[in-house]
């Protein structure tokens, strides 16, 4: 004989929502032409070979940028805010966008709050940057597409220089290593660029055992900071860069002091007094935090290799270096870039 629970219907609640997002059909995915795998109407770039994907009807409205990060030595494609052509965003276009650029709301207000031609996304290949362009502009708010070639930006770019000497119509920087200096008269210099390096470096050694997790030995973590100033000229296309710790200040004479970042700012301002004409940006250190969520500090981990501590104890050590030069190199050729390209010579 059935219990009386089991004669009773469970309430009807309507079709369970699915969990997991549907996928697409057969006919709205995208075939790759060179690796002819399908791909989500979604993407831009196959997701098998990185390819460009052909462009649809269908997939041009369903098109999000993945703004996958180019990888080490390859080059990148910036999406640049332009200040000048929009002052104000409701609330709800900056957070559609910050969905959009895979930031938060109040990182992407920063940076336009910022008043300033600064990065909003950085990508892999052209088309993603296209992308973004396109998809910003539905939104009224207006980029521009700079790659790192236009920028300037390789691994030859910046020259270190070691000394200069002062001249009536000029000076002559000394790079580290060469016999003779390069001359630069004083209307040719543009732009000077003041910044800071920072530097953090984390070593950890590990004691290898069977656990799921080895025992960590011993940690410790180094900062360096070292202020920089990089120089531009409308006659040579590198960076001139003078770094407090590796350069020879006697050009100072009597103004030089036994702390170096007194002495490069005091050769910023002696330069300055000379080169009139030139324009001082000195808004990187300030900027620095906005520019992190799209130009963040790259890091690397290297192992240190295994030791044996006694007969039958290995550890294994890393050391992790984080740096933001190559953000301080983008920023910089940047602000070289819209000194070059616009009637003002300001960002």
């Amino acid at each position: 004989m059935s219990k009386d629970n089991e004669t009773i219907r469970p309430p009807f609640v309507g079709p369970t929502a699915p969990s997991e997002p549907q996928g697409f059909a057969l006919d709205q995915m995208i075939r790759c032409e060179e690796c002819l795998r399908a791909n989500p109407p979604t993407r831009v770039n196959c997701l098998y070979c990185a390819s460009a994907l052909p462009l649809t009807e269908s997939s041009a409205r369903l098109r999000k940028p993945t703004l996958r990060r180019p990888e080490k030595g390859r080059p990148g494609y910036n999406s640049i805010f332009l200040p000048h052509l929009q002052s104000h965003f409701p609330s709800d276009v900056l957070a559609e966008a910050a969905e959009l650029l895979k930031l938060a709301p109040e990182e992407l207000a920063r940076i336009v709050s910022a008043g300033r031609t600064l990065p909003l996304a950085r990508t892999a290949s052209r088309e993603e940057a296209s992308l973004v362009l396109d998809k910003l502009r539905a939104l009224s708010m207006e980029t521009i597409t700079l790659a790192d070639d236009d920028l300037g930006v390789n691994n030859s770019c910046v020259t270190r220089i070691r000394s200069l000497h002062f001249h009536e119509d000029g000076m002559s920087v000394q790079q580290g290593g060469a016999v003779e200096g390069v001359r630069i008269v004083w209307p040719e210099l543009v732009l000077l660029v003041p910044g800071r390096l920072l530097l953090k470096t984390i070593e950890v050694k590990e004691h290898v055992s069977r656990k799921s997790e080895n025992d960590i030995l011993t940690a410790s973590e180094f900062f360096a900071d070292e202020s920089i100033v990089d120089l531009y000229t409308s006659s040579f296309s590198q960076t001139w860069r003078i770094s407090a710790h590796g350069f020879d200040f006697s050009c100072l004479g009597k103004r030089k002091t036994l702390v170096t970042s007194e002495n490069l700012a005091a050769l910023i301002e002696l330069i300055r007094t000379k080169a009139t004409q030139a324009e001082l940006d000195d808004s990187y250190n300030v900027l620095r935090s906005v520019l992190e969520p799209v130009w963040g500090m790259e890091q690397a981990t290297e192992s240190s290799g295994w030791r044996r501590e006694r007969p039958g104890k290995y550890s294994l050590g890393a050391v992790t270096v984080s740096s933001n030069e190559s953000q301080f190199t983008l920023y910089s050729r940047l602000s070289y870039y819209f000194k070059l390209n616009t009637p003002n010579g300001h960002q």
